[in-house]
């Protein structure tokens, strides 16, 4: 479970002062590439809690380094926070014992609350998707794709972060595109035909029409769907689509819920409640059919969020 409260080095600069006693420019320099920063954890590690972890250990080590010694601070602490995910990334790895499929921590990107997300390339990088798949990469095949695909750092810059030369780093990002591309769909929807898509499953889920759920899933659609042990879930993903059109029909038939639609992780996505607590839905799309359905319901990873009132 991620910690609720956090010392943030944005806010000390605000204020003028740092824990410890440090410059107040130590914080100011951070505060001024957070957004970057901040971007690059959640990418790297699918957590907003680990990512401000994650930035907030880089301001310490920036607080107490030698700053007169380093030549370009975006630099610098691009490199820290790449590194100090990839030990995390790699302590994840080494203690899996998670509860049932993970998925990504929903977040909100309207407003976007991490830098970058202004072309189609960087919004993908974000994605419910995208971050699923990124966990079949190695760390730092994860940390190559994201540096070269969300920040278009050149590879000689990329080499210095995950400490290998510029070629196998090259090598290392043609890899992760080609694992990724392996389980990507080749048709993008332009948003307004996401959002309808969404509308109409979640209406179509609420009423019990079969019919219509089924036409909205390709054949070999997969749901995956992350309780964490902590709430309601499939312990594994529900495959086909009429069995994942069965599967939401009678999740959301029982209670029929409100819902709220919002932008999530760069796409349309929707809250809704049901009696056994709070749900994300998120969608990968492939042309005009539903390809994957996502569904977070751990309580650990909402809490980010604006919950629809329970119980309604």
């Amino acid at each position: 479970m991620e910690p609720d409260h956090r010392t943030d080095p944005g806010r000390a600069a605000h204020d003028g002062l740092t824990d410890g006693g440090a410059p107040a420019d130590a914080a100011v320099e951070v505060q001024r590439h957070r957004p970057m920063l901040l971007g690059m954890a959640y990418r790297m590690l699918g957590s907003t809690g680990d990512a401000e972890d994650v930035v907030q250990d880089a301001y310490l080590r920036w607080r107490d380094v030698d700053r007169s010694e380093v030549r370009e601070p975006r630099r610098y602490l691009s490199r820290t926070v790449t590194r100090l995910a990839l030990d995390r990334l790699r302590e994840r790895k080494a203690h899996a014992s998670y509860v049932g499929p993970w998925l990504p921590e929903p977040v909100a990107t309207a407003p976007p609350p991490f830098d970058p997300l202004e072309t189609v390339e960087q919004r993908d990088s974000v994605s419910t998707a995208t971050l699923h798949l990124m966990e079949r990469l190695d760390p730092v095949e994860r940390a190559v794709f994201v540096l070269r695909s969300a920040f278009d750092l050149p590879y000689a810059e990329i080499a210095g972060i995950v400490d290998r030369t510029p070629e196998h780093s090259r090598q290392l990002y043609r890899r992760a595109t080609a694992r990724l591309a392996e389980d990507r769909r080749r048709f993008a929807p332009s948003r307004r035909e996401h959002a309808v898509l969404l509308e109409r499953f979640l209406v179509a889920a609420r009423e019990g029409d079969l019919a219509t759920l089924r036409s909205l899933l390709h054949d070999d659609a997969v749901a995956w769907t992350d309780g964490g042990g902590r709430a309601k879930a499939a312990r594994n993903p529900v495959s086909g689509a009429d069995r994942v059109a069965r599967f939401f029909a009678g999740i959301h038939t029982r209670g029929r819920p409100p819902h709220e639609l919002l932008e999530l992780n760069g796409a349309p996505g929707a809250i809704l409640t049901l009696s056994g607590g709070p749900q994300v839905l998120t969608f990968s799309v492939d042309g005009d059919r539903i390809s994957a359905v996502f569904m977070v319901t751990n309580p650990d990873k909402l809490h980010g969020l604006r919950l629809l009132p329970s119980g309604l």
